[in-house]
């Protein structure tokens, strides 16, 4: 049976035991806990240190999951969502050495996943960042096999702002991509954070690649989108989606999560399934979060 869980970046202010508390207490069975580095966010949602690796040290690791386990909430991965193809190399560097950092600290823990994103230089061709990819992936995957830790890549664009645009901060999203992906790294190690909302926002089907990529699938994000017609009709789909979509709690945009679901029974995905908040109608305070967070809980726990 799949674990109904929680993203943690939406709950930035509170600390890792507050966390934990929250989300056994909603009745959530894991959280995916955020990892960044200190300091501040280049976009939203981004920035959020549930765990901060700085100084940590193995017996706090294990202080961390034994809380986790105490209060009936497992740590279903250690997440990062940097950009490891940044055209910036100093960026990207950091970025793939915290990440390195990351993939020791979750085999330590015993979490042993991590989930990230592969990154993209916007500017450059998917063939072009294939490349890349090979260059710049094939020893963190390495790396990852080493310490015995499964890395699930969400397959979300990150071209939904000006800045972002026109190519994306994400090369893996689509199932083009990924079948490329795992012929260049041909790792058991390396799959998917599968998020329905993400191939939904392109037009793509969200459904069949479950099937295709059911042994891949590592690690699932429940989030939602509502696509605005008319601003499609004013502004096209090839400009940036921030002007044509909104991000929606589950079951208050387009996806269908029955239909979702019953796919991922199909393949007997029985892995952690972590709803993602991110609905600006609930971002007023912290209560208005946790309202938000609720609804989500009580309308997902209906197909698990």
């Amino acid at each position: 049976m799949m674990k109904l869980g929680l993203v943690s970046a939406i709950l930035p202010t509170l600390s890792f035991e507050e966390l934990i508390d929250y989300a056994a207490g909603v009745g959530f069975k894991c959280v995916e806990v955020c990892c960044w580095p200190k300091g501040e966010a280049a976009r939203r949602y981004a920035g959020v240190t549930h765990i901060d690796l700085n100084g940590l040290t193995e017996e706090k690791m294990k202080y961390y999951k034994d809380y986790a386990e105490k209060k009936g909430v497992s740590i279903s991965s250690l997440a990062f969502y940097p950009n490891p193809l940044d055209a910036d190399e100093e960026a990207a560097r950091e970025c793939i050495d915290h990440l390195m950092k990351l993939i020791e600290v979750s085999a330590k823990m015993g979490v042993n996943m991590v989930t990230t994103f592969i990154g993209k230089d916007k500017n450059k061709t998917v063939e072009e960042n294939l490349e890349k990819y090979v260059k710049v992936w094939t020893p963190i995957v390495r790396h990852a096999e080493e310490c015995g830790v499964r890395i699930g890549i969400e397959n979300c664009p990150m071209y939904y702002t000006k800045d972002e645009w026109p190519g994306g901060n994400n090369l893996a999203s689509t199932p083009y991509i990924w079948r490329k992906m795992f012929e260049l790294i041909p790792s058991k190690n390396l799959g998917l954070n599968y998020d329905p909302s993400h191939p939904y926002l392109i037009g793509a089907d969200y459904i069949k690649p479950l099937y295709e990529f059911k042994d891949r699938i590592f690690h699932v994000h429940f989030k939602d989108i509502k696509i605005d017609q008319d601003k499609v009709n004013e502004y096209g789909m090839f400009s940036y989606p921030a002007l044509w979509h909104s991000p929606k709690l589950p079951g208050l945009g387009g996806v269908d999560f029955g239909a979702f679901c019953s796919a991922l029974n199909d393949i007997r995905y029985d892995g952690p399934a972590c709803i993602e908040v991110e609905d600006r109608a609930f971002e007023g305070c912290l209560e208005d979060v946790k309202t938000g967070i609720e609804i989500a809980y009580r309308y997902m726990r209906q197909y698990l």
